[in-house]
């Protein structure tokens, strides 16, 4: 079991930015894929972001080149830097981890965090 706590998120304009921490105390950090979700109202928990422990990174094509995920091994903590935010991007984030070698849904889940973007 990953004990993940999330930080960060919050309200953005439309263009604006925002981040977003998930850390992972007590877990052998560099062994974990990291990765973030997101569900907004209605709609299915999606793949945002992920990046494995050698530092393989996966986003999905609706935040390529606004999003990008990091990690750091010491901090035991990953993040996501959202840049060019658009009201679509709003949702509640999850940070979701586990060893293994890709991204799968892990078994443990950060508490979740709400983005919104207004126009």
């Amino acid at each position: 079991q990953v004990q993940l706590v999330e930080s960060g998120g919050g309200l953005a304009q439309s263009g604006g930015s925002l981040g977003l921490s998930c850390a992972a105390p007590g877990s052998i950090f560099s062994l974990l894929v990291m990765a973030w979700y997101r569900q907004a109202p209605g709609k299915q928990r999606e793949l945002v972001a992920a990046i494995t422990g050698s530092g393989r990174i996966y986003y999905d094509d609706s935040v390529k080149g606004r999003f990008t995920i990091s990690r750091d091994n010491a901090k035991k903590s990953v993040y996501l830097q959202m840049n060019s935010l658009k009201p679509e991007d709003t949702a509640v984030y999850y940070c979701n981890g586990g060893y293994g070698n890709s991204w799968y849904e892990y078994d443990d889940w950060g508490q979740g965090t709400q983005v919104t973007v207004s126009l």
